[in-house]
This record gives structure tokens, C-alpha cells and sequence, in this order.
């Protein structure tokens, strides 16, 4: 956890840049590994930030307003999954952002959907976006929002792994992850106000059931 220099309390992390990871083109359209592509969409609608190609950033970007008059920018990264972190560092390096600024947002199997978890530092956890991006920041110390996507195993017990992230979500999961984007938009914007830490603690133990309640 970050600190202040007298080590008497905890520095707040604010993101400062919102990246959903993704694979660009139709083919990989609202696909489950493309799940931070929503998310960023999501934030764009709510927050009226105007995305487009920004090919200096390789990617699809834009900057506006956040929740709290905070100034944020939202990036898709067109590099394809692998190569994420380089968008990523290209924004960065421009803006002359901390890593701890930058807030990622991508799919996770090993989360059932409807749940969402939040981290403030972290691997990869074989999840080839984020190895790039750790890469290319050159640390895992920098905020991360997982959102579950389910296992393969435990949607269909004969598709492999690559199918499932490829793969898109069924019409019942469909509606489940509209509301999940709505628990998104609000993690990340109280993330803003009040920093990831205080976010994690209340939105990691959320869920859609919960919510429905």
C-alpha cells in the first residue's frame, strides 16, 4: 500500500486513467475477454466522454469530467490483447502519469458472473492484457477492477479456456453483465471520490443478487 512520506498513513489512490482491455474489430465484439471494452463504454455514456481514435495513443480514447469534476481519460487500447501495455505506456508517458493512476479493467474466469473484484497492485494472473501492461509500466503496483466472466468448466465442461474468453455471453448472462457494467460505473466512480482502497472494500463483497435486493 502506498504511504505518505512519514509513514503515518496511507496515500489515496485516485485513477486518473481508465484502460479496458480488449481485442479490437467485429470478430471480437462483446465477446467475454472483451468485457473492459464495456466497462469503458459504460463509463463513457455516464460520465458523456467522447471516444474516438487517437492513433498517437493506439487506441480509442477521450478525456472529460468525472464524477466530482475530477479530470479523467477512458482508453481502449486497438493493440490487440497482447501488445495492451503499449497504448497503455503511450498514455502515460504523454499525460506524465504515475503508474498508481491507472486503473485497468478486465475479464477474470476465476470470478462466477456478477461479481467484481478490486486490487490495488497484483500479477498477471495469466492474463496476457495485464502481463503486457505490467510490462510496459514496469510494475504490478497500479490499481486493477477484475470482472467475473465465470470458468469454462463451469458453463460448459467441453469448451476449452481460448473458446470461453472468445466466446459470448448466453441471453441470461446477457442481462446479468447490463447490470454488472452498473455496479462498474459505480465502483470505479467512488473509487474516484474516495480511493480504490475504501471501493475495494465495499465492492468486492457485492453482488448482482445483492443488488437485486
Amino acid at each position: 500500500m502506498p504511504m505518505t512520506n512519514d509513514e503515518t498513513k496511507p496515500v489515496l489512490v485516485i485513477p486518473q486513467l481508465i484502460v479496458g482491455l480488449g481485442n479490437p474489430g467485429t470478430k471480437y465484439d462483446r465477446t467475454r475477454h472483451n468485457i473492459g471494452f464495456e466497462a469503458v463504454d459504460a463509463l463513457a455514456r455516464s460520465w458523456q466522454i467522447s471516444l474516438s481514435e487517437n492513433r498517437k495513443f493506439q487506441g480509442i480514447f477521450g478525456e472529460g469530467m468525472g464524477p466530482g469534476a475530477t479530470k479523467i481519460r477512458l482508453l481502449k487500447p486497438q493493440t490487440y490483447m497482447n501488445n495492451s501495455g503499449q497504448a497503455i505506456r503511450a498514455v502515460t508517458d504523454w499525460y506524465k502519469l504515475p503508474p498508481e493512476s491507472v486503473l485497468v479493467i478486465y475479464d477474470e474466469m476465476d470470478l462466477p458472473i456478477g461479481r467484481l473484484r478490486l486490487r490495488l497492485s497484483g500479477s498477471a494472473g495469466g492474463h496476457n492484457g495485464m502481463k503486457s501492461a505490467i510490462a510496459h509500466l514496469g510494475t504490478q503496483a497500479f490499481p486493477r477492477l477484475r470482472i467475473g466472466i465465470g470458468s469454462a468448466k463451469s458453463i460448459n465442461p467441453d469448451r476449452n479456456a481460448v473458446s470461453h474468453v472468445l466466446g459470448h455471453f448466453s441471453a441470461t448472462e446477457a442481462e446479468i453483465i447490463t447490470e454488472v457494467l452498473q455496479l462498474v460505473v459505480s465502483a470505479v466512480e467512488y473509487s474516484i471520490k474516495q480511493g480504490v482502497e475504501k471501493a475495494m472494500s465495499l465492492y468486492n463483497s457485492r453482488t448482482i443478487a445483492e443488488i437485486k435486493e
